[in-house]
């Protein structure tokens, strides 16, 4: 039976700490809060937990290491190292659901769960598979992780409490199986471009004559694509005998559906067609392909009723691909009764740049993509002391975005993750003399500041327990059950005396408070989630950064205010005319305003209030 979000939402607040009444104005700009079926909800109106199942919890050690024998070479399973699998399954996540409904989320993004290669790499540089982007079998689950009726049974859970379950998915690459005649194992494979190795060669061009007759990429046809024949046009692709059936469909054993060309630089057309550090790419350009993974991950919908896709490496496939999958994909959930399913593409890029995010919604025609501007605007502000107008700029490029505000709104908001690091570690990193208490409270406005503004807030696992890093990608995968990995447990949390080395599944960290106390706020208040921004104060140096939210149904102002600043501050603040007096939510506001159209607040160092205007 499906509870309802009140119902939720009441238990919820049973278990966490109090939260300031907003009065009867406030409570009646409510009544549009996000609907009691999960799935009439918009993608707006969530909080997203991020977990990679391996390293959350443990609760069938009889999966950990994926029904093979043999050493960690074999079977991938390492719980002391870093790279390699440590048992955690989906049975763990769906054990610890109440957990995360506790913390306030209410969808979870799964790591990638398809089976994968248990481990690859040179010898004396092997890892393991646990992040479940080395895919060889697109159809079931990785049985270190579990079975695919244990899928079924976590999302059958979570839907019953309302929440809703989104999939990492991966199309650009597989596991690394083909392999270069030209290359030794181990050693890089430079890019080969079309020029100098282009698909038709003539009689007497290095050496043979293949593909005669292919239009590349002139015309992308199914016939065009079938006179493509020999996939050997850069480089000599083989597999090895033990691998020639490892992948799942088998049209992915062929050949002729990857690129070939070689280890991608990241830059020029390279960026799409080249391996990713190794992994087989996928020639997305092919009608087969794109007919392919349109069946592959429609079938995911179909089997298990997931409510949206996380999209790896989006950036790294042919914007026509997308321009295919994307609305076979929303068809496929409308079909299954999933009306609001999110699609959202990770375009990983290191700077504060919303104008390069905005191209892959415009072009490839992407409905969102991950808000990296968003992620390194807090990071420069919060952690690198920074003017508060970055923040100003990245919302003013929210504009560039197909449709404007509203796809800036839907656009999932991080403040780290298991590729970048943690935002605690960019706290430190960039603070080195700063004392825990200040570094405590820098993390909490990160993370107000990810509750609060627009976007979908992502928390990713560990962060509420006050995890750190020493790294990014596997320096910030940490166990969240009891680690054996020294490199882990001989961190340091911030706002805990705790360790890794003990399972961190506590309701009582600071961070975990915090963050259920926002993340009730933002769901409870239709102008934290729906609400359009207009920013009310900006600088050039730390100190204050303000907007004004506002509900969308009854037009009631929200005012955010926060202070990046070592020192306590007191300004006045714009508001509307007509908003006169205000609620506390959060921090500390004041009761009327001190003129009409201005507020004056007074938020302490590293402090933040959120607002809300009573209506008349």
């Amino acid at each position: 039976m499906i509870k309802s979000v009140a119902t939720i939402l009441a238990g919820l607040l049973a278990l966490s700490p109090a939260i300031a009444d907003p009065g009867p104005a406030s409570r009646a700009a409510r009544k549009p809060v996000p609907a009691t079926d999960y799935r009439a909800r918009l993608p707006q109106d969530e909080v997203i937990y991020f977990v990679l199942p391996d390293r959350f919890e443990n609760a069938d050690p009889a999966n950990d290491r994926g029904g093979l024998t043999g050493d960690r070479r074999v079977t991938g399973f390492d719980p002391t190292a870093k790279g390699f699998y440590h048992g955690g399954d989906l049975k763990g996540l769906t054990k610890r659901l109440g957990y995360l409904q506790q913390l306030g989320a209410t969808a979870i993004w799964l790591g990638p769960i398809f089976k994968n290669k248990p481990v690859q790499g040179a010898p004396g540089k092997e890892s393991a598979g646990y992040h479940g982007y080395w895919i060889t079998d697109f159809t079931q689950v990785d049985p270190h992780l579990g079975t695919n009726a244990d899928m079924t049974a976590l999302v059958t859970a979570a839907h019953a409490r309302g929440m809703k379950v989104y999939m990492d998915i991966i199309i650009n690459h597989t596991a690394d199986v083909i392999q270069y005649r030209e290359c030794t194992e181990g050693t890089p494979c430079a890019y080969r471009d079309r020029a100098n190795y282009p698909y038709q060669r003539k009689l007497g061009l290095r050496g043979k004559p293949i593909n005669s007759g292919f239009a590349g990429d002139a015309v992308r046809t199914p016939e065009n694509f079938a006179r493509l024949t020999d996939p050997g046009f850069a480089y000599t692709p083989y597999v090895p005998a033990k691998e020639r059936t490892v992948k799942v469909p088998a049209w992915l054993n062929d050949p002729i559906y990857y690129h070939n060309r070689g280890d991608s630089t990241f830059t020029d057309e390279s960026s799409t067609m080249g391996d990713f550090s190794g992994l087989d790419d996928l020639a997305t350009e092919n009608p087969r392909v794109v007919s392919g993974m349109i069946e592959i991950f429609g079938s995911w919908i179909d089997r298990f009723k997931v409510d949206g896709f996380r999209i790896d490496t989006a950036r790294h496939v042919n914007p026509e691909f997308w321009q295919a999958f994307t609305p076979a994909m929303l068809d496929r959930a409308r079909a299954n009764g999933i009306p609001n399913f999110h699609i959202f593409g990770e375009v990983a890029y290191g700077t504060m740049d919303p104008g390069y995010l905005a191209r892959f919604t415009r072009v490839d025609k992407l409905p969102a993509v991950l808000d990296f501007g968003f992620r390194w605007g807090v990071t420069d502000v919060v952690a690198g002391n920074k003017g508060t107008n970055e923040l100003a700029a990245l919302f003013d490029g929210d504009a560039l975005y197909e449709h404007g505000a509203d796809t800036a709104m839907i656009l999932p908001t991080f403040l780290g993750n298991h590729d970048q690091g943690r935002f605690a570690r960019d706290v430190r990193r960039l603070n080195p003399n700063a004392s825990e208490a200040e570094v405590l409270a820098r993390v909490k406005l990160g993370h107000a500041m990810l509750l609060t503004l627009r976007g979908v807030p992502t928390i990713y696992s560990g962060d509420e327990q006050g995890f750190a890093g020493d790294g990014d990608d596997q320096d910030a995968r940490e166990d969240m059950f009891a680690s054996k990995v020294a490199v882990y447990n001989d961190n340091r949390l911030v706002g805990t005396d705790a360790t890794t080395a003990t399972a961190n599944f506590g309701t009582t960290h600071p961070l975990f408070r915090q963050i259920a106390q926002l993340a009730r706020l933002r769901v409870a208040h239709p102008a934290l989630t729906r609400g359009r921004t207009i920013v009310r104060a900006r600088g050039d140096t730390p100190g204050l950064f303000a907007v004004s939210r506002f509900d969308p149904v009854t037009g009631a102002e929200m005012l955010l205010a926060y202070n990046t600043s070592a020192k306590p501050l007191t300004s006045a603040i714009q508001v509307e005319t007509r908003s006169t007096r205000f609620d506390t939510l959060a921090g500390a506001c004041a009761a009327r305003a001190t003129a009409p159209g201005s507020v004056t607040l007074t938020i302490p160092a590293f402090g933040y209030a959120v607002c809300a205007a009573e209506t008349r």
